[in-house]
């Protein structure tokens, strides 16, 4: 139930910001790409457990509770100010209520709800300090996203680069592949740091049963 509702109100945010910004540009955001996979993957470790099934691979639930890290970690040290065009509606005072509640799931709720079910209920697998590299393919092929879509869309569009340390148009393709490596070299060592804290924690599965007595296979 807990992950479910994780999965709802990740879902639920993301709907909400869809309907009142732009669906394309919304979609655009690493942050709400990384919720409707915090969405999907809780949604459906939810129903193998409900049904007794083998839990889903440890790489895949690392990977998801990465991503929703990154995008809250970005958000809290880097876009604490952040304002059209590098919010996710970019429409503020149309729907204020709505913006700020899913802003919260989005960035804060969902990361620390989805992150606490890892720690505390997800038995460990364990993960190896191989799969950190694997895991940042799909930020390394985000970055190729934002930087195709920014060539795409017209000079005169407000919206074209989501992220002002991102903003080619603003420092160049040099300033900004230095700031895209430096968030990698961060983001890798993230990785790192959820592999240790993945062979620290406690196993949540595990339980010690004391009965007193000790089962003998029947006499034949």
């Amino acid at each position: 139930m807990y992950r479910l509702l994780i999965a709802a109100a990740a879902a639920a945010a993301v709907t909400a910001d869809m309907v009142v910004g732009p669906p394309l540009r919304v979609l655009s955001h690493f942050a709400i790409q990384s919720n409707i996979a915090v969405a999907l993957v809780l949604a459906i470790s939810a129903r193998r457990a409900w049904a007794a099934r083998s839990p889903v691979p440890a790489a895949l639930t690392g990977a998801v509770v990465l991503y929703v890290t990154i995008a809250a970690l970005v958000h809290h040290l880097l876009l604490t100010d952040a304002s059209p065009p590098f919010s996710i509606t970019g429409t503020p005072g149309t729907h204020p209520l709505w913006q700020s509640v899913a802003g919260h799931l989005l960035l804060t709720a969902v990361p620390i709800a989805a992150l606490l079910d890892w720690l505390l209920l997800t038995a460990p697998a364990p993960l190896r300090l191989r799969q950190a590299a694997p895991w940042l393919l799909y930020p390394l092929a985000y970055l190729a996203f934002f930087l195709t879509r920014g060539e795409l869309l017209p000079p005169s569009a407000t919206d074209r680069y989501l992220y002002p340390f991102l903003d080619v148009a603003r420092h160049g393709y040099k300033h900004v592949l230095a700031n895209a490596l430096l968030l990698g070299l961060s983001f890798y060592a993230l990785a790192v740091l959820l592999v240790a804290l993945d062979h620290t924690r406690p196993n949540p599965i595990r339980r010690r049963t004391k009965t007193g007595f000790r089962l003998r296979p029947p006499v034949g």
